[in-house]
This record gives structure tokens, sequence and C-alpha cells, in this order.
């Protein structure tokens, strides 16, 4: 035992005496080799700690460091093979290649060892807590609150909530969105959940699938949510009303039925989310379909700077575009998924009565008085001159 533990002793203090001659002899190696990484470099890149490798970067071809003409690198002057290969890294080299496509001159971009770290961890952990938390928030809610019901019960008499153009776009929109929703999560968690499970075949099977279906499903959303925005927008203009049903809760704190008129503040935020985040995701969709007809981010960047003085990369390269894109992509889609989770429930098991609108459009007209009181009023009138 003592042994071990003097073996141990040697062995740390053996480790700090060679430790600092070890630096101080890569601190050589890299003066003498005209900036060359170290080990310690490389071993800092493996945890994932940022190197500063401007050293590399900005020593490309100065003479005056170039080797001496008898030494092994001396013939070439002040390039060398690590000069060019450097270069290429940084895409700082002009080159030929045989292929004329738009990126095909760049041979190497490591941005995408950082993209797939991200997209691994940061991404999944928000689809995962994220999607996950509202799930067993409702859950706990439905439990605590229960289901909202038609006070006094379902009148008998109905009333047309939505016309069926009306009803078909939104069914477009929604059914789409699932699909999406469904083929994006199984590609961002395949990897993590499918392989150990079903084999790496199997996932590749079912991802190839899964963009085949994402791809072409986007069209549909992306028209969908043309049509709905065009049918419902008059109806989902702010007014002093939505504040009121705000401060109210909308009724679900307590008994209040705050008055509405076809849309509510809450369907109200629904839609403009619906709108500008589906805006957002289908635009970096684009530009993952046209990666090089359509990038999104070297000009949006290059505006940031001109208003706020910032200094964002205004120059990217198509990977940096794609995987730039990719990220804003899934962050976006991920909170519309947590968003509409909580409006499907809302319209089917938490409230009755509420799936109806969209079901047959028909709606009983106590529900309708119970939560959109001034829109029945107004559908009232019109039926009263429309007898006259």
């Amino acid at each position: 035992m003592k042994i071990q533990v003097i073996g141990s002793f040697l062995v740390a203090v053996l480790t700090l005496a060679i430790a600092p001659s070890y630096a101080e002899q890569s601190d050589g190696q890299r003066a003498s080799t005209g900036g060359a990484q170290t080990l310690q470099d490389v071993l800092a890149r493996q945890k994932g700690i940022e190197v500063d490798e401007s050293f590399r970067r900005e020593n490309l071809g100065d003479p005056d460091k170039a080797q001496s003409i008898n030494n092994m690198l001396g013939t070439q002057g002040g390039i060398s093979n690590a000069d060019v290969y450097r270069g290429i890294r940084y895409s700082e080299v002009d080159i030929k290649v045989s292929n004329s496509g738009p990126a095909a001159d760049v041979l190497v971009q490591d941005g995408g060892i950082s993209w797939l770290i991200t997209r691994a961890t940061s991404i999944r952990g928000y689809a995962g807590y994220g999607i996950g938390g509202i799930l067993v928030a409702l859950i706990a809610f439905y439990f605590t609150r229960g289901r909202m019901t038609i006070e006094g019960g379902p009148s008998g008499q109905t009333i047309e909530r939505f016309k069926s153009f009306e009803r078909f776009g939104h069914w477009c929109l929604a059914g789409s969105f699932i699909m999406l929703s469904a083929t994006g999560l199984l590609l961002l968690f395949g990897r993590a959940i499918l392989i150990p499970v079903f084999g790496h075949e199997a996932n590749a099977a079912i991802a190839t699938f899964s963009i085949w279906v994402h791809n072409n499903i986007a069209w549909v959303f992306m028209g969908s949510l043309v049509a709905i925005f065009l049918m419902w927008v008059a109806h989902n203009i702010p007014n002093k009303l939505d504040w009121d049903w705000l401060k109210q809760g909308g009724g679900i704190i307590g008994n209040a039925h705050p008055s509405a008129q076809k849309f509510n503040a809450g369907q109200k935020i629904i839609f403009w989310m619906t709108i500008i985040m589906g805006a957002s995701v289908s635009v970096s969709g684009l530009s993952l379909l046209f990666p090089f007809q359509m990038p999104m981010f070297a000009e949006t960047f290059a505006l940031i700077n001109a208003v706020t003085g910032s200094a964002l990369p205004a120059e990217l390269l198509p990977h940096e575009e794609m995987q730039l894109s990719h990220l804003w992509h899934a962050i976006v889609a991920i909170t519309m998924i947590i968003a509409i989770v909580a409006h499907i429930y809302i319209g089917s098991v938490g409230m009755e009565g509420a799936f109806d609108a969209m079901g047959s459009g028909q709606v009983d007209l106590e529900w309708a008085r119970q939560h959109h009181d001034l829109w029945v009023e107004e559908e009232e009138a019109k039926a009263g001159q429309a007898g006259r």
C-alpha cells in the first residue's frame, strides 16, 4: 500500500516538473516551424476550449518567416505545404477545382463540428425539455382546473362559426404542421433514440423518408399559411378588448367570461405567432432547400452591423449559411410546436364545444355567447337585417 502511495506521489512530482519544460519546448517548436499548432492546442480544442488561431490564420506565406535555404522547407521560400493546407482550411487561398459549383472551392469547413455539437446538445435539450415541459404542465392543469364546460349545459341551438373553406385552410395548415413536426423531430432525435432501438439501417430509411415528406409537405404549409393570413387578418387586429380579456385571464382563472369578438386575445396571439414564426421558419426552410440562391444571414448580419455597430460576420461560406439556417429553423419550429401543443389542448379536451368550431363548423349557441358574445351579437344583427 505504501509503495502505491509513494509511486503516485513520484508520478505527480514528475508531471509538475516536466509540464513547464514541455510547454517551453512546445512554444519553441511553434517558433521554429513558423506557426505550427502545439499539443496543448489540440488538447484544448478537443475539450471544447476556444483556441486563438490567429498564429495560424495570419501566417500564410510570409517571406520574412521563411526557413533557411538549407533547411527542409527552405527550398519553397515562404510557402510550405502547411501554409497551403492552412489556407485551404480558412478559405484564404485561391485554388482551382474541376467542379464549377458555387461551393466547390471550399475544401474544408470545420464549423460543422460546432454545428453538430450544438444540434446534439442545445437543440435536442430545448426540444426535449420544452415539449415535455408543456405536456406535463397541461396534464397538471387538466387535473387541477378540469375541463372548461358550457355553463348551464348546451342550449341545443347552433350557430355557424367557420365556413367550409375556412376549415379547409385551417386543417391544411394544421395537418401539414403536424407532419412537419413529426418528421423534423424524427430527424433531430433519430441518432439518439432510433439507432439504439432499431439500428442504423432502420434509422437511415426513416430519415430518408422523413426528409422527402418534410421537403414536399412544406409547400402545403406555406400555401396554407398565406391563405389563413388572408382569411383572418381582418379579425385579428389587436384592440382595447384584448387587454381586458388578458387582464381577466380569458376566463381560465376564475369564472369570468370576458367579452370577445370572433377571435379573442388568446386566439390573436396564436394567430400572429403562427403567421410571424411560420413565415420565419418557411424562409429558413427555403434557404436550406436553395442555399446558394437564398442565403439568409450574411446580408442580415450586415444590416444589423450597420444599425447597431456590432461586428457580426457579414461574409459567410455557403456551409455556414446552411448551418445557421438549420439552427434558426429548428429553434423557431420547436417554439411553434410548444405553443401549438397548448392550442391543441384548448381546442380539444381542454374546452367543451371548442372542437366543433373546426369540426362541423357549427357551435352551440350558449358556448358562443359564453366565449364570443360580441361576435354572436354581430351575427344575429346580420341575420335580422337579412330577414327583413
